[in-house]
């Protein structure tokens, strides 16, 4: 049986995990979802006031909120991901079910704080860009298509991620690292505009820059939603849309071969 399969044949077990994903995330708190609104947008709020103090007024406001909500759900996966198997040992080895399920539960779990956001994402981008000037586009149609490749690249980061960190939980450390240096190298503060002025005859960098799949990603968002912004459709563009699908297929395949051993491992 595929894994899709698997997981339709399964989706209570999908759904109910996914469900206590969100209400262990915000238990006891005070404002309990009201953190997937406020996370993000203290995080924008706090990288903004830094900016403008180092660059003056030339920093793209409402580039920065979208990026830092997608980067954020971004990161929130591969966190979760990573111990989706390790944090429930018990279950692991005392239940009988997929094992796919439960990396797939935190990456959905992950996906509704997101597609929660949008409520204070996108009225504040609409602000923003109207004192700018800007009016959202007709491309916006083709967020839900940006959102799928975004989710599928997340989703694969925690199939690879959980089923390396039942092997070796050193993992959890490296991965912290990689993500702080991802994170200057990928467009979550800045746009592809700044990377083109400053490759200047370099023409080699730009190429080289979305190579990167979150830079695809985070220009991706920014092309559907402002007018004039037009997605730059390249052959490393292009590379990296096939690395995202080619990550899925890999990452997969990996987790469905290692999860056999993962009850005498935890």
């Amino acid at each position: 049986m595929s894994g899709l399969a698997e997981l339709l044949k399964r989706r209570e077990l999908l759904a109910n995990l996914t469900a206590r994903e969100l209400k262990l995330r915000y238990r006891g708190s005070a404002l309990g979802v009201f953190w997937s609104l406020l996370i993000p947008l203290f995080m924008a709020l706090i990288y903004v006031v830094f900016l403008r103090l180092l660059g003056g007024r030339g920093v793209p406001l409402a580039d920065v909120i979208i990026g830092v909500f997608a980067w954020q759900f971004t990161v929130q996966c591969v966190n979760s991901g990573l111990t989706s198997i390790t944090g429930n040992a018990n279950l692991v080895k005392k239940v009988a079910f997929p094992r796919l399920i439960l990396p797939v539960s935190s990456t959905l779990a992950n996906a509704a704080s997101y597609l929660i956001g949008l409520a204070v994402q996108i009225p504040l981008v609409a602000i923003l860009s109207h004192i700018d000037g800007k009016t959202f586009d007709a491309a916006v149609v083709f967020w839900p298509a940006v959102f799928g490749i975004h989710l599928l690249f997340n989703l694969s980061l925690a199939f690879l991620l959980s089923a390396l960190n039942v092997y070796m939980r050193d993992i959890q450390h490296l991965v912290g690292l990689a993500l702080s240096a991802w994170f200057f190298v990928s467009p979550v503060m800045y746009n592809l505009d700044l990377v083109l002025r400053h490759a200047g005859e370099h023409p080699w960098i730009p190429q080289l820059f979305m190579l990167n799949p979150m830079a695809v990603i985070l220009t991706g968002y920014r092309a559907c939603l402002f007018g004039g912004v037009d997605f730059p459709w390249s052959l490393s563009s292009s590379a990296s849309l096939l690395l995202v699908l080619l990550l899925f297929a890999v990452s997969y395949r990996a987790f469905q071969k290692l999860q056999k051993d993962f009850a005498d491992l935890l």
